[in-house]
This record gives structure tokens, sequence and C-alpha cells, in this order.
């Protein structure tokens, strides 16, 4: 899955693809090198991060997701609004990426099950300027506090009428985690992999892996964090991931090709939704359509 920032400030590289132009000259370059998914974006959720009105969100993203998903790319919106849920699907796009996982507007899931569309729940406390003071997990550790949270949180999706079999569950990393609890996580995928759903794992110049790398002069910047993240990648092939969502897709790529060359990769338990054009055709339903 590669990313597509239609933002002024993500943390990587906000205002680099914020015209409707520079994004999707920037989709077609990561879909040439290798991305199955395009995951485009208005809304940055960087620590501290504050939202952008709908309408703002409306307009980064729904020009972007129309033009690519009309050139025959398989568009994921990232968002955690209903009414941006809704009208990118009317777009094109296949998949609703939702870092909230329903809690941020539980309407999003009436929007994915009304329309068929593919959901990512990722692991999710708070808002991005409040995550920082939702980072204690207790005395079960967090594998064991977010398995619980994910498996509640596909309770009330399916509750909500969304098939199981579109669902995918991302542990969240980055987000109301410390340093350390991004690791455990990442060393533990099988607890989350027994919740029967694909995993999708957003590693991708997070700080994390600036703080690994740290030397004297603090954390390495996010443009020196590439070269761990591969190294990380290589290492994932192996565990049964099913989505990789990542800004460098030829730098995934080739780590993904050394992985298989050396044999280290397996399938994914269970594998990632299909985008046929039987169960997504060329002009998916609205909301409005119903079943």
């Amino acid at each position: 899955m590669g990313i597509v920032n239609v933002t002024p400030d993500s943390f990587s590289d906000g205002g680099r693809w914020d015209t409707t132009e520079a994004a999707v000259a920037h989709g077609r370059l990561l879909r040439a090198q290798g991305a199955d998914v395009l995951d485009i974006g208005g809304e940055s959720t960087r620590p501290g991060a504050t939202r952008p009105l709908v309408a703002e969100e409306l307009d980064r993203v729904v020009p972007v997701i129309r033009e690519l998903a009309a050139e025959g790319a398989v568009v994921s919106v990232d968002t955690m609004r209903s009414e941006v849920a809704a009208a990118a699907v009317a777009a094109g796009a296949r998949v609703v990426n939702d870092v909230s996982g329903g809690l941020a507007d539980p309407r999003v899931l009436d929007v994915v099950a009304d329309t068929g569309a593919t959901y990512v729940a990722m692991h999710w406390r708070a808002h991005a300027d409040r995550m920082r003071d939702f980072t204690d997990y207790g005395p079960d550790g967090v594998v064991a506090s977010v398995r619980r949270e994910l498996e509640a949180r596909l309770e009330a999706i399916t509750a909500a009428g969304v098939a199981a079999e579109r669902v995918v569950l991302d542990p969240g990393l980055g987000f109301a985690k410390e340093p350390r609890h991004n690791w455990e996580l990442l060393a533990s995928l099988d607890a989350l992999l027994g919740l029967g759903r694909p995993l999708l794992v957003g590693a991708s110049r997070k700080s994390f892996l600036g703080q690994l790398l740290a030397d004297d002069d603090g954390p390495r910047a996010v443009d020196g964090r590439e070269h761990a993240h591969a190294g990380l990648v290589a290492l994932l092939a192996g565990r049964g991931v099913a989505c990789l969502r990542v800004h460098d897709v030829r730098a995934t790529c080739d780590a993904l090709a050394v992985a298989a060359a050396l044999g280290t990769t397996e399938p994914a338990t269970p594998g990632w939704p299909s985008h046929d054009r039987e169960t997504h055709p060329d002009h998916p339903r609205t909301p409005e359509e119903g079943q």
C-alpha cells in the first residue's frame, strides 16, 4: 500500500503532494514501482496534529481518488469521517482505511456496510492531539491490550453489518504507543493474527525507527529511516502480514524480493480481501443505493 498524503503537515512528506496534480503524479509513480493499493489521505495524524474541516479533507482527496481510480488503480481512502468515506467510495475508492477503527465516527461503519468496501480498522485510543496521554497499557501489557481492543472493534464492526471477510486489522504502530510498545507488537504479531483477520502494518519512517537509530545528535531524521524500514519489511515478509503501508514502494518491493529469493516469505493468513471486478465494479454502490 503506497502512501499519498494530500496534506500540508504530514510528518514525513507534508506539503510535497498537497495539490491534485502532484498527488496524482505521485500515485502513478508508486503504482509503477509496484504498489498494489494507493492510500489517499487528507488529514495528518502525526502526534499533535489538528484536524482539517470536513470540506478541506473532501477537497483534498476526492479529485485525486477519482482520477487514480479512473486509471484502474485500487484506491484506499485514509479517513476517520463518514462523509469523506462515502464521497471517496462514490469516487471509486475500494478500501476505507480508518485509523480510529470506527471510534471517531461510528457512522463510517454504515458507509462501509452499505458499499461493500474493504475496511481497515486500526488500534486507536484518541485523536493525534491527545494520544500521548493514552500510552498506559496496565498490567496486561500492550500486546494483550491491543488484541482485546481490536477484538472489541471487530465485534462492533460486524455488528454494524460489515462482513468479517472485508475487515483488515492494524496494530496502530506509533498511535498512543511508546517505542517499546511498537517493538513488542511487532514481535508478537501471531497474537493478533489469532483474531482471524488479515493484518496491515504501517511502520514506514515512524519515530520508533528514529529512536532506534539515534546518535549523539538525537533520533535519526525522517529521511534517514528508510534502510531500517526495508530491513523490517524483509523480516515481516515471513510473518504472515497481508499488507504493508509504506512511503518508499521501490525499497519495500526490493526488500520483499530479497526475502522471496531466500524462501523466507509465506502467504498472509488469512489473505487480503480480493478487489475483483465482480466484488467491486467500476462504479461501486453509494450508501444511498443501499445493498
